[in-house]
C-alpha cells in the first residue's frame, strides 16, 4: 500500500478529439464526427498514477479548450506539491481558483480519488461511501436525425439485453418525435422509453407538445424548456401526470436547492461533469431525495475513463436509483481510451471491483488522439 501521505509531482493533460460512429441531435446542439474530451494524469512521489477525463459541451457545460485551459494555468499550481491526503483542500481551493469550469474540477476530482485508490487499494466507491448497488441499468439514447440508423441501434440494444431507451426530441418538428414515440410503443413494447427535450422547447409551444407527448406514458419528460425558465418547468410539471425532470436548470447543490423550493421537477440528472465532481454530483442527489425527489445518473459525451467515475459516484449513491445513461463507450465512440472496455452485460453497467476507478487509459491512444498535450518529462 502507499503512503497518502506523499506528494503529487505529475500533472499531465491531453485535449483529446475522438471519433463517434454518428450524428447526435439534441435540443440545443449537435455532435458530429468527434467528441472532445480532456483527460488528466496525476503521479505521486512512488510513481502511481491516478487519471480523470473532463467531458464539455460548448451548448451547455463550456469548451473542451477552456477546460484544457482551467486545468493547466489555473489549477495545476494548487495540485502540484499538495498531498495525495488533501483531496478536499485541492477540491475547496479549487473551487475559487477559476470560475465555473465544472468538467475541469470533475476531471480533477476523478483523477485525485483514482490516485488515492490505487494507493491505498480500494475502490473509489469506497472512498465515496461504500457499495449500496454493484450493477446499474443501463439507458441508450436515441437521437440520430436518420432515424433508420436508430432502428438498426435498437435493434442491437435489443440484443444486448439493454431494456431503457431515452429518445432525445425537440431538434426537429413535432410529428417527428411522435413518430418515433408511436414507432417505439409498436416495435418495442418491452423497452421503457424516456423523453429528453434538452431545452429545445419554446415557451409558446411546450405545453402543447409536453401534453402530447405524455399520452406515450414515458417514463419522465426532461427539461422540454431553456435552463432558466424555471417558471414554464413548474408550470409543465402541474400540467402532467408524468414525471417532469431537470437537466440544464440544475447544476449544483445551489441549483437543486432552488429547483427543489420552486417546485420546478419531481427529479434530476445528476452529472459529475456539471456538478464539479463525484461529491457534489452526491450531495445533488441527497438533496433532490430529502424533497422527495428522485434522480438519475447523466452523462454528456463522454469516453469510457468519465463513464467509470460516473459508476464508482452511482454504486455508491442509494438516491441515485434510475439507473444511468453511459452508453457512449459502448454504441457512440468508434474507439474508446480505457485499456479494458467499459464492463456491460446484460443491459447493466458493472460496477468495477479493482482499486482505483477500476481501469485506466492506454496511453498511446490518448497521443494517438490528442490535439494538444502538457506532459512532463
Amino acid at each position: 500500500m502507499g503512503d497518502l501521505t506523499q506528494k503529487i509531482v505529475g500533472y499531465d493533460l491531453w485535449y483529446l478529439k475522438l471519433p463517434v460512429t454518428s450524428r447526435r441531435d439534441h435540443g440545443i446542439g449537435s455532435v458530429e464526427g468527434v467528441c472532445e474530451v480532456v483527460v488528466l494524469r496525476l503521479r505521486s512521489e512512488d510513481g502511481t498514477e491516478g487519471f480523470g477525463e473532463a467531458s464539455p459541451w460548448s451548448v451547455f457545460t463550456g469548451t473542451p479548450e477552456a477546460t484544457y485551459a482551467s486545468l493547466d494555468r489555473y489549477l495545476r499550481p494548487i495540485v502540484v506539491g499538495a498531498r495525495v491526503a488533501d483531496r478536499a483542500d485541492i477540491m475547496a481551493r479549487a473551487a475559487y481558483a477559476v470560475a465555473h469550469c465544472t468538467e475541469a474540477k470533475a476531471a480533477l476530482e476523478t483523477a485525485l480519488l483514482d490516485l488515492a485508490g490505487r494507493l491505498s487499494g480500494a475502490p473509489v466507491w469506497s472512498l465515496l461511501g461504500g457499495l449500496f448497488r454493484d450493477k446499474i441499468p443501463l439507458s441508450c439514447s436515441i437521437a440520430n436525425p436518420d432515424f433508420s440508423q436508430d432502428i438498426d441501434l435498437l435493434a442491437r440494444l435489443q440484443e444486448d439485453g439493454v431494456r431503457i431507451v431515452k429518445l432525445k426530441t425537440g431538434f426537429r418538428d413535432h410529428a417527428f418525435d411522435i413518430m418515433r414515440l408511436e414507432y417505439l410503443a409498436k416495435n418495442h413494447p418491452d423497452f421503457s422509453v424516456r423523453v429528453d427535450y434538452n431545452q429545445g422547447l419554446s415557451v409558446e409551444e411546450a405545453p402543447a407538445r409536453v401534453r402530447d407527448v405524455a399520452l406515450f406514458s414515458p417514463d419522465f419528460i426532461e427539461q422540454p424548456v431553456r435552463a432558466h425558465q424555471f417558471g414554464m418547468m413548474a408550470r409543465l410539471k402541474q400540467m402532467i401526470d408524468v414525471p417532469l425532470l431537470a437537466d440544464e436548470s440544475v447544476f449544483g447543490p445551489e441549483d437543486m436547492e432552488r429547483a427543489a423550493r420552486e417546485g420546478i421537477c419531481d427529479g434530476v440528472s445528476v452529472k459529475i461533469m456539471k456538478s464539479g465532481g463525484l461529491t457534489r454530483g452526491q450531495t445533488v442527489a441527497r438533496i433532490a431525495a430529502a424533497h422527495g425527489l428522485t434522480a438519475y445518473g447523466g452523462d454528456m459525451f463522454e469516453a469510457g475513463l468519465a463513464h467509470l467515475a460516473g459508476t464508482h459516484m452511482i454504486a455508491a449513491t442509494p438516491e441515485i436509483s434510475l439507473g444511468c445513461e453511459f452508453y457512449q463507450a459502448s454504441y457512440f465512440l468508434k474507439e474508446d481510451v480505457l485499456e479494458d472496455r467499459f464492463q456491460v452485460k446484460d443491459g447493466y453497467v458493472c460496477v468495477p471491483e479493482g482499486p482505483g476507478l477500476g481501469g485506466r487509459p492506454i496511453v498511446a491512444k490518448l497521443d494517438r488522439y490528442a490535439t494538444a498535450k502538457a506532459v512532463a518529462a
